[in-house]
């Protein structure tokens, strides 16, 4: 088979998978369906990826590459700009969280298919998935830690940790498409308050995140916030 058919059944299955996945989950989604969708059979699975698994981490590795490697390019332009100086908090925010949200309305790296399946694998992970997606962090995560230690230098570590873990949350929340306020409870949204697009939920969201991030520390944990 040509190269250039070969890349198509391998982007075809790709974008197949990625659909199902994140419509259905990991564990609800079948091969079956993945090859009857993709118009392929197992061996050309097998053959591209070698397994289900490793088909999911390839729908992951070639999204979160550009992802990653955004974020880190806007975080090396901000140190840039400020000259050794720390940057604000917001910057940082925007950085990580912003170039996430925003990837929603580029569909060439993933659009909101890819945005609601990463949010669904954060709140509902696998053993195996979270070992990837932690490798796949590693550098950026390290990079952004060092960023908010630096622009927070009166709040302790520790406590930086702790909101960069529930902002995570509330963001994987965000972009899952879950209506978990219906599930567990009766509030509801009528159709307009209730659309999520990306342009009305970045503002929202990065309002909130930057709200829990600068909130007074917990008594007994040192210093407020300015």
């Amino acid at each position: 088979m040509p190269e250039n058919r070969r890349n198509a059944t391998r982007e075809r299955i790709l974008d197949t998978a990625e659909t199902l996945f994140m419509a259905q989950g990991y564990e609800g989604t079948s091969m079956r369906q993945i090859t009857g969708q993709a118009q392929v059979n197992l061996a050309a699975v097998n053959y591209h990826f070698g397994s289900k698994e490793e088909l999911l981490q390839e729908v992951f590795r070639r999204r979160l590459k550009w992802l990653n490697d955004e974020r880190l390019r806007v975080l090396d332009a901000l140190e840039a700009e400020a000259g050794g100086h720390a940057l604000k908090p917001s910057q940082i925010v925007d950085a990580f969280f912003g170039t996430l949200l925003r990837m929603a309305g580029d569909r060439k790296h993933g659009g909101p298919v890819f945005l609601r399946l990463l949010g669904r694998t954060l709140t509902e992970p696998s053993e195996f998935i979270r070992t990837f997606l932690a490798d796949e962090y590693r550098e950026v995560m390290e990079r952004f830690k060092s960023a908010l230690f630096k622009a927070l230098p009166d709040v302790p570590r520790v406590e930086i940790v702790w909101r960069f873990h529930f902002m995570l949350g509330a963001t994987s929340y965000a972009i899952a498409g879950t209506d978990t306020l219906r599930l567990v409870t009766d509030w509801h949204l009528d159709a307009a308050e209730a659309d999520g697009g990306p342009e009305r939920l970045l503002p929202r969201l990065m309002t909130f995140l930057l709200g829990g991030l600068r909130a007074p520390l917990p008594a007994g944990t040192g210093p407020g916030l300015p």
